[in-house]
């Protein structure tokens, strides 16, 4: 459901080692910021704090994703104006998964909160609801969230360009927001923007690249596909 799936789709794994590489290196400058300045007391805070962080990521990036996904395929000509568009149902049923993902459990857990467990019906549909969420629906939400964060809601499928071209507009915006909220706050101002354009600058250039690989290793380019 979260994963790209078109078949000739093309994957290269030096692309994604970087990303890898990248994020995981983005990781650790981040959680020696947080312990280092005193913003986060222990490992429960760093990770409430990232937590937040991908919440409000998978927020901006529902929010972006039907305006980017309608104007790359408002912008390409025929006949892959509709090719594109006959790729978009994957994408849009990962997002109304995930989103349901996030949604249904609070929404159960709502329907049966505060309610004692008895041997009746309704003592037995309590029960089943608990278990169902925390066995099986909450595991799956939680991956699901972290799969449409890692394939940019399985854009892919769309095509090769439209993660980077995501990637890049996701991560700004999160430096914007950063910025207006005033995230890293304590942090000297050298440092706190430092870190507040680390992560954009660095997609930004791994995005490049990437397209710079689409374009020389697969003769695969924005223009091309847009027939501009």
């Amino acid at each position: 459901m979260f994963l790209p799936s078109r078949p000739d789709r093309v994957q290269d794994p030096v692309v994604k080692r970087i990303q890898v590489v990248r994020t995981v290196v983005g990781l650790v400058v981040v959680v020696w910021m947080l312990l280092s300045y005193g913003i986060a007391a222990n490992a429960d805070d760093v990770l409430d704090d990232r937590l937040g962080q991908a919440q409000m990521t998978f927020i901006m990036l529902a929010v972006s994703f039907p305006v980017v996904v309608i104007g790359f395929v408002a912008a390409a000509r025929p006949p892959n104006r509709g090719m594109l568009l006959r790729r978009v149902g994957g994408p849009v049923g990962a997002l109304i998964v995930v989103i349901a993902c996030v949604t249904l459990p609070r929404m159960a857990t709502g329907l049966v909160e505060g309610r004692e467990i008895h041997a009746d019906l309704a003592g037995v549909v309590t029960f089943v609801v608990y278990i169902w969420c925390l066995v099986w629906f909450l595991p799956f939400a939680m991956y699901g969230v972290v799969q449409s964060l890692v394939h940019v809601m399985r854009t892919a499928d769309i095509h090769e360009t439209v993660p980077p071209v995501m990637a890049i507009l996701l991560v700004w915006e999160l430096a914007v927001f950063d910025l207006a909220r005033g995230a890293y706050e304590g942090v000297p101002m050298g440092v706190r923007l430092a870190f507040t354009l680390g992560a954009p600058l660095s997609v930004t250039a791994v995005a490049l690249w990437e397209f710079r690989r689409l374009r020389t290793r697969h003769g695969i380019t924005l223009r091309g596909v847009l027939l501009r």
